[in-house]
């Protein structure tokens, strides 16, 4: 089958500019997901994909893990961390392709962000329902798991709004790296301690996935819920600190100046 070779494909759908992404690149991707996605993306140009379509798969896979986190059991989380990494790696994946032929668009950049809202939010909302310990859609674990899920929503939702924000002011362009961090200097501090223990990201469907598997392995092992509905708590607190602390870091902060 012909088509495009790895090399070119590196070459175009790799520019340094992107591999240098701090903000808008996951850990993971920098880590090992980067070397991996553009065998994937060489191989959804020879079946002639288009960008959006491997979009949209990103977007099942985000669902699908989700959903399968409602599921009890080991065998369960396993599939909801192996879900996980495919979204990473079809996430990866169609920016790569979109760049190779050109195909970048306002609705690609609009999937690719509704997939990660849609993702992370289906899964604590599954985290709960796995805590609650049958499937149903009441309950205090279940709850909280929602709570959770709109807690990063509104996050994401938070970041997403500076551009409509500058936009609708008339502040065309994106704002530098330098205006992420607050104006006051304790505030400034905080942040970035907040960064350097990373706990926000256990909202975050990758790390998210991760922890599903361990607090099931737990469970396993010792029996009952316990390590799970901890988890569930863990992320909801998480969560409401976060969209407090964000909103106000950026407003605090020269995002929207």
């Amino acid at each position: 089958m012909s088509g495009p070779s790895l090399a070119e494909v590196r070459a175009t759908g790799q520019p340094p500019h992107v591999l240098a992404r701090l903000n808008d690149e996951h850990w993971a991707g920098r880590l090992y997901m980067r070397r991996v996605s553009p065998y994937a993306t060489v191989a959804f140009a020879r079946l002639g994909w288009s960008p959006n379509a491997v979009t949209v798969a990103f977007m099942v896979s985000g669902v699908a893990a989700g959903l399968v986190a409602a599921i009890p059991g080991l065998a369960a989380a396993l599939g909801v961390a192996l879900l996980i990494q495919l979204y990473l790696l079809l996430d990866c994946s169609d920016g790569e392709l979109a760049r190779f032929t050109g195909r970048t668009s306002a609705t690609g950049i609009y999937l690719d962000r509704m997939g990660h809202y849609i993702a992370e939010a289906v899964l604590l909302g599954g985290l709960g329902v796995r805590a609650q310990g049958h499937f149903t859609l009441a309950g205090s674990y279940v709850s909280i798991g929602l709570a959770a899920a709109v807690c990063a929503t509104l996050i994401k939702a938070e970041t997403d709004l500076v551009t409509v924000a500058r936009a609708s002011y008339g502040l065309h362009g994106a704002h530098d790296d330098r205006a992420l961090s607050p104006r006051s200097q304790g505030l400034a501090r905080a942040r970035r301690l907040a960064a350097a223990l990373g706990l926000h990201r256990i909202i975050q469907a990758p790390e998210l996935s991760i922890l599903i598997l361990a607090a099931a392995i737990a469970d396993a092992a010792g029996g009952g819920l316990t390590a799970t509905r901890v988890l569930d708590v863990a992320a909801l607190a998480v969560g409401a600190v976060m969209t407090v602390a964000h909103l106000v870091t950026i407003v605090a902060s020269r995002r929207l100046r």
